[in-house]
């Protein structure tokens, strides 16, 4: 496949994810807004943060190195060894399931029965919903490989959809039932996902469309562990590099949920005040998780495409190179813009936001600073995850490694940091933690693509300086927005939160006109693409 398709492919899959993120957050944040007016700020946060912890570990360390390793290179490759690897994550999952099902049944802390009822049913449902989605990742793999963007809207939309029709239903019903609603609901979405990549593959193997395009595999069979005669189980290149890779998402997953793991370990905020952290965490990192999230697990897939894992840059095809660092340059500004729009607008508006979600429950005590802070960490969400997606798609074995024992470290001094914040500043502590975590990834990314590109004429990091202009109109739009609220939010009445509601409309209009006109660039790549 030629580069520009791959670009090509690659910016519908990332724009379609981003597109299928906002329905999902919108679905999401409406669902928490209904559940909160029929079920305890307790139940809220046992789920939101001990369970979904539960859940989102044992899926993360049991298919996250297999994503990295089996997704680059190229898609010509022995793909039943590469399912065979695949199928390794269930019994990896099974064992994380069954070793973290214990610690959270026996070591942690457990919620007061007649408050947060069948916690021990939520357990071992949240346990099994993670082994269940884990049967379908061959199936991600091979889409997400072949770009079917189509396959992937479809399959998470109707999970999603689904489990919140079931969970809204049974609210309203048997509130009583407690957590054996949401145990439920996490069951029926991995079942729905599962059978999505099933039915599609079951009825697109064989077919003259997967004729046209070749496909690598030709029968349902052919997705089961098969033996190769003559030949090893699995290629281990890609299964030394999952190896490496698994070391790191350990420490990945540490630093990216550490506030979570403090907080189920630790015991530094109850169930209520974990239950509105989650809340406006959500609220605060709606962005980065259908915009950033999914722009970074795209362009991973292209910039593994475009450019071989391992090689410098003198060594690689100057055209790909040409066309990666022009992209990355691209991408950072983009995500940069984004990031600022969100930090400036983000500090006036937060109070008034939370207070029209969740009434003075979320508006009221350390909500909005909370939320004034996540507007931060947003933009640092947003340049780490452009620059590690391009770092990681380069990386070869040996600098995985090395880069291992920096987040070991990294990992340790976070979780430190979290604690001692935490204690000084309730859950803010939380967030400055890991702006001072990011940053330091961030630093690491840095360097890395410096020293990539530092023996070509190409410069993508000069995608991190926006126009001195676009820098001043958002100055300005922070100061009036910061004055406006002062003076008109948000215990005055609706008028009055109207004329602050006007005031940065107005300057958003101003600062996208002045983007249009900065950054002819990046508006170009954002139409063509």
């Amino acid at each position: 496949m030629a580069s520009q398709d791959v670009l090509s492919q690659t910016t519908r899959l990332a724009s379609s994810s981003a597109l299928l993120q906002v329905l999902f957050r919108l679905v999401t944040f409406g669902l928490n807004a209904f559940t909160l007016r029929y079920l305890s700020r307790e139940l809220i946060g046992v789920v939101n943060v001990r369970l979904t912890l539960l859940y989102s570990t044992v899926v993360f360390l049991a298919r996250e190195a297999f994503r990295r390793a089996c997704l680059s290179g190229s898609t010509k490759r022995n793909w039943t060894k590469t399912i065979n690897l695949l199928w390794l994550t269930v019994p990896l999952g099974v064992f994380w399931s069954v070793f973290l099902g214990l610690v959270w049944l026996h070591l942690l802390e457990v919620p007061d029965p007649s408050v947060v009822p069948h916690y021990q049913a939520g357990v071992v449902a949240f346990g099994l919903s993670a082994i269940i989605e884990l049967l379908g990742e061959p199936f991600w793999v091979l889409a997400q490989a072949h770009l079917f963007v189509r396959l992937k809207i479809i399959a998470e939309s109707l999970s999603v959809v689904s489990k919140c029709i079931l969970t809204v239903v049974l609210v309203v019903l048997y509130p009583q039932w407690g957590l054996y609603i949401f145990s439920l609901a996490q069951l029926l979405y991995a079942s729905v996902l599962v059978m999505c990549y099933v039915i599609y593959f079951v009825m697109f193997l064989g077919s003259p469309e997967a004729t046209k395009k070749s496909f690598p595999v030709a029968r349902m069979k052919a997705l089961l562990p098969n033996l190769v005669e003559d030949e090893t189980f699995v290629n281990w290149k890609e299964a030394r590099l999952t190896w490496s890779f698994f070391k790191q998402s350990f420490l990945k997953q540490i630093l990216t949920e550490g506030e979570r793991y403090v907080m189920t370990f630790l015991n530094v905020l109850n169930f209520g005040d974990q239950g509105v952290y989650d809340i406006v965490n959500n609220l605060g990192s709606l962005v980065a998780r259908f915009i950033f999230l999914p722009i970074e697990e795209s362009f991973y897939v292209f910039f593994a495409k475009v450019l071989e894992r391992g090689k410098k840059v003198k060594d690689q095809k100057q055209d790909d190179v040409a066309m990666a660092a022009n992209v990355l340059e691209l991408l950072l500004k983009l995500v940069l813009l984004i990031g600022l729009t969100i930090t400036v607008f983000g500090y006036a508006y937060s109070q008034l936001a939370l207070d029209i979600y969740g009434g003075s429950m979320l508006s009221s005590g350390t909500g909005p600073d909370l939320l004034r802070c996540y507007s931060l960490y947003v933009l640092f969400l947003a340049i780490n995850g452009v620059t590690e997606c391009f770092t990681f798609a380069l990386m070869c074995k040996e600098e995985v490694d090395r880069y291992n024992f920096v987040m070991l470290a990294l990992s340790f001094t976070f979780l430190c940091i979290s604690y001692f914040l935490t204690h000084w500043h309730g859950s803010i502590g939380f967030v400055l933690a890991n702006c001072f975590n990011m940053g330091i990834r961030i630093a690491h990314s840095i360097h890395y693509i410096y020293d990539y590109f530092k023996g070509s004429t190409y410069r993508p990091l000069t995608g991190l300086l926006p126009s001195p202009f676009l820098l001043l109109i958002y100055i300005i739009s922070g100061v009036i927005t910061g004055f406006s609220e002062v003076f008109f939010c948000c215990d005055k009445g609706w008028m009055q939160r109207l004329v602050h509601i006007g005031t940065g409309a107005l300057c958003f209009a101003a600062t996208i006109v002045t983007m249009f006109c900065t950054e002819t660039k990046l508006i170009h790549f954002v139409r063509s693409q």
